[in-house]
């Protein structure tokens, strides 16, 4: 009766609530826009003087994919200010700045913590490059914060100077995975797992089974963060002029340098506070001392100006597509943040009927998920590649499903520090017998015939039905294993060696024929062109398109509105230790919550790989 109430009024405030905003919108608007069109018209953009410097905020929030409309209203609402750019927008922000007159320099503020951000060190891979380039063309990067970590170090150490607040620090401890086990937990409270799987590296089922990492998912764990770590050092060590090896002993015996450490060991060029390099930077742009800051424009704001330029330098009836494949993989047509199959594989068909379209990009940045979708998507790929070229281009990560998808293209590039392969089929049984025996609650059964109720969660399976769940595990391990074979024209030993669900990084996948170049987004954005003969005359266009704010509000219910505008908050939760780790329990769960697929069988990278 207390939760009937308690339901009852909430659907009462938030049906009140619903009508309040809607008839709000009604009653506004139509001024709304009117207001909204009169500005626009008048808005010629941001203004960008001469000899200024661009200034790029660390704490920028970066995606591969535009936030939705949805994301944007409640970023609104919510009175959040943190900044948000796709990769793409940025790199070619950084590129139309190398050849802007205006532009004299970059700075990156590092006041804000990468540590904000889900952005993966191939990602920094790229900006890094853009970056590298920039300065080649003479103009200066200048880096600030009051503590560098690995991963805002590895993108800052491109700068001329590179500098550090005299009470800040640096860490340089190297990088570790610490993946989180829930086996003792579902025993505690009597929940059953039963795995079925093949690939002696499938990890991902390990943190529900085991209590520790097997020896075979240590090995494959170690060698990913060596090969990353070893790309850290050298890249870094390139740009200090230090050598890979004084890199290692510093993580080895120092860790966490204080500032002065920092410079004398190389690793800063200077120990300042905020308002020198301010007065240093004013020099640079040629701004008056008495004013209160040197000449500039927020990234941005300028990422306007530059997309404003790439759109009338670009009208062009032939077209590339940018398929967006970022988050996890899972059956039907998905929501936000996840690649839906059914909603992907019309992406493709539409794609492929378009004779606007004359190369297919796919941009994969996924630790996989449901296999019965990773196939739907993976067919309209291959029927799309026989009509006009699909090149990959992997992200941070495109792995197990990821890669199951990636198989059959034209081209594959990577980044040296991308997470791929993961080649491996795996399911996963839970039961409740023994929680709902210690509560109370039994059940019984009625059934005409041996199998009818194998799906159920009341009991663990017979032995008889685990070998029926991995007779089609295996089915679909030997599907994968042919598409790599196929797509990759590797011979099936070849790839069964290879596979056996084991992670490696971009530049091992290369050295083992699992991908063909290095190289980022933009890279396989030129080589598309290049196959499709386009030469400079081509537009881009990007999927998936996001919906309008009228369909993602109207077309809902007053429930799913509140959820989706963020009405009901959980408090913000103190930054320590603790609290991370609650949250990683959280991202595990969430992550059980998506394995939706139809057959229960699943491609994906180990649950909880992390790297920190």
């Amino acid at each position: 009766m207390n939760n009937f109430l308690k339901q009852t009024l909430s659907s009462l405030i938030g049906t009140l609530l619903g009508l309040a905003i809607f008839s709000s919108i009604g009653a506004i608007g139509l001024l709304s826009l009117f207001v909204l069109v009169a500005t626009s018209s008048k808005d010629t953009g941001p203004e960008v003087k001469d000899k200024s410097v661009m200034v790029f905020d660390l704490g920028t929030k970066i995606t591969d994919s535009e936030p939705s409309s949805t994301e944007l209203l409640q970023k609104t609402l919510s009175g959040e200010d943190t900044e948000q750019i796709t990769l793409r927008q940025l790199i070619d922000t950084i590129e139309k700045a190398k050849s802007d007159s205006r532009i004299v320099g970059i700075y990156l503020d590092g006041s804000n913590s990468l540590n904000n951000s889900n952005i993966g060190y191939a990602s920094l891979k790229e900006i890094r490059r853009a970056l590298e380039n920039f300065r080649a063309a003479g103009k200066k990067i200048i880096a600030y914060s009051t503590a560098w970590d690995e991963r805002e170090y590895y993108l800052s150490s491109v700068a001329d100077q590179v500098i550090i607040n005299p009470i800040g620090g640096m860490e340089m401890n190297g990088l570790s995975s610490q993946p989180m086990f829930l086996t003792g937990a579902l025993q505690k409270y009597g929940i059953g797992v039963q795995v079925v799987r093949v690939g002696k590296f499938k990890g991902a089922v390990e943190p529900l089974v085991l209590d520790k990492l097997s020896p075979e998912n240590r090995e494959q764990t170690q060698k990913l963060l060596d090969d990353v770590w070893g790309e850290w050092r050298n890249t870094v060590g390139n740009s200090r002029k230090i050598s890979p090896q004084k890199l290692q002993a510093i993580a080895d015996n120092q860790a966490f340098l204080e500032a002065n450490e920092a410079k004398s060991n190389g690793l800063v060029d200077q120990v300042a506070y905020v308002d020198q390099v301010v007065t240093n930077l004013k020099k640079l742009t040629g701004s008056d001392t008495k004013e209160k800051n040197f000449r500039q424009i927020k990234m941005t704001e300028y990422a306007e100006v530059a997309r404003k330029s790439s759109a009338a330098d670009s009208q062009s009836d032939k077209k590339i597509a940018v398929v967006y494949a970022e988050g996890e993989i899972v059956d039907g047509s998905g929501q936000e943040g996840e690649i839906g199959g059914d909603r992907y594989a019309r992406i493709f068909k539409k794609l492929r009927q378009d004779q606007d379209v004359k190369a297919v990009v796919l941009r994969i940045n996924s630790p996989g998920g449901s296999a019965t979708a990773s196939e739907i998507m993976q067919r309209e790929i291959k029927l799309t590649r026989q009509v006009k070229p699909v090149i990959v281009s992997m992200g941070d990560m495109a792995a197990s499903g990821g890669y199951w998808i990636a198989s059959d293209s034209n081209r594959i590039f990577a980044e040296p520090n991308t997470i791929t392969g993961s080649i491996g089929v795996f399911g996963v049984l839970f039961n409740g017998q023994k929680l709902a025996n210690n509560n109370g609650i039994t059940w019984d059964t009625v059934k005409t015939a041996t199998y009818a109720d194998t799906q159920t969660a009341a009991r663990p399976k017979s032995p008889q039905e685990i070998a029926l769940y991995q007779r089609s595990v295996n089915r679909i391990y030997y599907m994968f294993l042919n598409k790599v074979s196929q797509g990759r024209k590797l011979p099936p030993q070849k790839v069964a060696e290879i596979a056996q669900g084991r992670v490696w990084s971009g530049a091992s996948a290369k050295a083992i024929g699992l991908v063909d170049e290095i190289g980022g987004l933009q890279v396989a954005i030129n080589y598309a062109a290049k196959t499709a003969n386009l030469g400079k005359n081509w537009q881009l266009q990007e999927h998936p398109r996001q919906t309008t704010l009228e369909e993602r509000l109207f077309g809902r219910t007053v429930e799913e509105v509140q959820t989706k505008l963020g009405i009901e908050t959980t408090p913000p939760q103190p930054n320590n230790p603790l609290w991370a780790e609650f949250s990683k329990l959280q991202q595990e769960i969430e992550i059980l919550q998506k394995m939706n697929d139809r057959q229960g069988i699943y491609a994906r990278l180990p649950f909880n790989l992390r790297m920190d």
